[in-house]
């Protein structure tokens, strides 16, 4: 092997850690569970002192409020004076990866520690127990981080916060029905696609002793909704989303190849990142014009195969991010994976597990395994929002012929994405115009609430409208109502 550019990024250190609490307030709590995996990170590297060596510690912040869990992470590792970032819910954990990437790089940092975590079980097990759990104990003069990013541009619209359709499960729910819509499917074979992808996903995560809920689960029983799988936002179920009621924390350790050296850590630990791509372009959903798309996706991962010389899906190992199936059969068409593929080896968010703000680090550890022990290439994709910023990295054993490639392609993104002028008046008079995608919400079990973007005749533009009525809901389970002619009304919906 000829010599090494010292200043390479590699990744040399990871661990990801699924607590599973013997009784309810048993268990390490957030920030304890994420020290726990910074330092199983040091030593996954198998050098020394490189703990001590850590100069960036980025940490996300999720559902556990955490004022500097970073500062907590730097000391656990040995590295106090080590500068601290907060990434709050929204900013793509591929934005921390580049930069940790970036920092050691540039030599700004020796080394980079990345850490996310939750312990949503155990929360939740201590509250049906009605057992008072204390909060995550921060030292009361812990600073401020030395950065706190936050996310920017608009994640949901103002109609789409009109009708209140701004949870994750309805927006993605959405996507799927253009998505079908697109394919010209009936909705008896929309439904079995998605049951057999996650079918096919929860075999992956049976065969995986870290995640969260291993069992296996048939097509037929993801597909039909059911008090032990109850729907969410037609046609998703509960085990069709990801699951973030777990306790789980990640923690990754970059370096420089010349510090890994320095180091001792030996070369069979090293994972060498070829690309690391992101858009921090964002776009709410009733703004794209093709809703079933995401061009972001397909520029970064155009860029990406330019720069590797060979299509992604030739890349051996890929865990795409899972939150629902519509995240992961937008990105299989965007990057040209084949539909009949299983692009996971965690089993994915609904049974690996999908920790608030994390699942991208627990994933990199998984993938950073897999590359080590099967020696070939890995891809891990990140997606923030609401199909909003997408990210994707390629990890393999070896340095990579050329320098690995950083960046943002924020503009080529923005410059790919077709956008629909909106119509967020809320104009009162009635407007005629046709449905481009609806979901279902439900009471229980029991459709309640069509939520839909529409095509405004009068105008080019579009708006978001919903109708709480069952008996409306409940046909639009039934029958498919996607170019259906539509009256709208301030922000009601009237499909009559």
């Amino acid at each position: 092997m000829g010599m090494i550019d010292r200043r390479l990024p590699v990744l040399v250190g990871a661990a990801a850690l699924n607590q599973r609490a013997s009784e309810p307030g048993g268990g390490l709590d957030t920030l304890e569970l994420m020290a726990d995996a910074a330092r199983k990170a040091v030593a996954d590297a198998g050098g020394s002192g490189l703990g001590r060596r850590v100069g960036c510690v980025y940490a996300t912040g999720g559902l556990t409020r955490l004022r500097n869990p970073a500062r907590a992470m730097a000391a656990a590792v040995g590295a106090p004076d080590a500068a601290t970032v907060l990434a709050l819910p929204f900013v793509s954990q591929q934005s921390l990866l580049n930069a940790a990437m970036d920092a050691v790089r540039s030599g700004r940092c020796e080394a980079a520690l990345l850490c996310g975590g939750e312990t949503r079980a155990r929360d939740d097990a201590a509250r049906r127990a009605g057992i008072e759990l204390d909060p995550p104990e921060e030292p009361p003069d812990v600073p401020e981080p030395d950065e706190t990013w936050r996310h920017s541009g608009e994640t949901l619209a103002p109609p789409e916060t009109r009708v209140r359709m701004v949870s994750a499960v309805l927006q993605y729910a959405m996507i799927d029905g253009a998505r079908r819509a697109a394919n010209g499917w009936a909705l008896d074979q929309h439904r079995d696609d998605i049951a057999g992808l996650w079918a096919r996903f929860s075999e992956v995560a049976a065969t995986n002793p870290d995640a969260a809920f291993g069992q296996p689960r048939t097509a037929s029983w993801l597909r039909e909704p059911g008090t032990d799988n109850r729907p969410l936002a037609f046609p998703y179920n509960k085990w069709h989303s990801t699951q973030w009621s777990v306790d789980q924390a990640a923690a990754l350790l970059f370096t420089s190849a010349g510090i890994a050296e320095d180091c001792g850590v030996p070369r069979d630990r090293q994972v060498f990142p070829a690309v690391a791509l992101e858009s921090t372009n964002a776009l709410s959903l009733s703004r794209r014009r093709h809703l079933h798309r995401w061009p972001a996706m397909g520029v970064i991962g155009d860029a990406a195969r330019g720069h590797l010389g060979q299509a992604l899906a030739e890349i051996p190992l890929a865990e795409f991010y899972s939150c629902f199936p519509a995240a992961v059969r937008v990105q299989q068409a965007e990057l040209g994976f084949p539909a009949a593929g299983t692009p996971t080896v965690t089993g994915g968010m609904s049974f690996a597990g999908g920790p608030y703000n994390n699942f991208v680090f627990q994933s990199t550890a998984a993938m950073a395994r897999r590359v080590r022990a099967q020696g070939c290439a890995g891809l891990v994709t990140a997606v923030s929002g609401l199909l909003t910023k997408p990210g994707l990295t390629v990890y393999q054993p070896s340095p990579p012929e050329e320098p690995p490639l950083i960046a943002d392609l924020a503009e080529a993104a923005a410059a790919a994405t077709e956008a629909a002028p909106l119509a967020d008046d809320a104009a009162a008079e009635p407007r005629r115009g046709r449905i481009a995608a609806y979901t279902v919400a439900y009471d229980g079990l029991d459709p309640a609430t069509v939520f839909a973007i529409v095509d405004l005749d009068d105008t080019a533009g579009r708006t978001v409208a919903a109708r709480n009525d069952p008996a409306t809901a409940a046909e639009a389970v039934r029958t498919d109502v996607i170019g259906a002619p539509c009256g709208v009304e301030g922000s009601d919906l009237n499909l009559a």
